[in-house]
């Protein structure tokens, strides 16, 4: 939900000052508030971008483009990690999808397995208890496991 602060729709932190994720930002306002948050980084997983983000040269957009409720390519999985990874000291990173919550979600978890090592199961109820509502299909589910299984392959899932 907005507010009138400018807050984005479904915004909040994964991992404080570092990692958030929102739904679709639809005004200026969602970009200043972005950037008064320390984020300088926003991924979006749309088909498109959001044509109001030309109206923000201070926010890097990194776009991953991937259709409504399909689960992230390992590959694109590996890209949200690295941008996390290299976002510099006091740049946090957002990202978003349409309502952000499927693919978001999805994203937000396989960051989790990588970053807290944690299972994929333990970090999609920690995203879900975060964003209620997130990670919306089994195939969405299936990639979060999948991804902890890449990452360490002697695991049980």
């Amino acid at each position: 939900m907005e507010t009138s602060s400018g807050t984005p729709t479904n915004f909040s932190w994964v991992e404080v000052n570092k990692v958030a994720g929102l739904a679709w930002p639809s005004s200026p306002d969602h970009y200043r508030f972005l950037l008064d948050h320390g984020i300088k980084h926003l991924v979006c997983l749309c088909e498109s971008t959001p044509p109001a983000y030309e109206s923000c040269p201070d926010l890097k957009l990194h776009h991953i483009p991937m259709v409504d409720f399909t689960p992230p390519s390992l590959s694109q999985i590996q890209r949200f990690i690295s941008i996390t990874e290299h976002a510099n000291t006091g740049q946090a990173v957002a990202v978003h999808c349409k309502h952000g919550l499927g693919r978001t979600g999805t994203m937000l978890a396989c960051y989790l397995v990588k970053t807290r090592k944690i299972s994929g199961a333990e970090a999609i109820l920690t995203i879900r208890s975060l964003r209620p509502g997130s990670i919306e299909t089994r195939k969405q589910e299936k990639a979060v496991l999948e991804f902890q299984q890449f990452l360490h392959p002697n695991t049980v899932l």
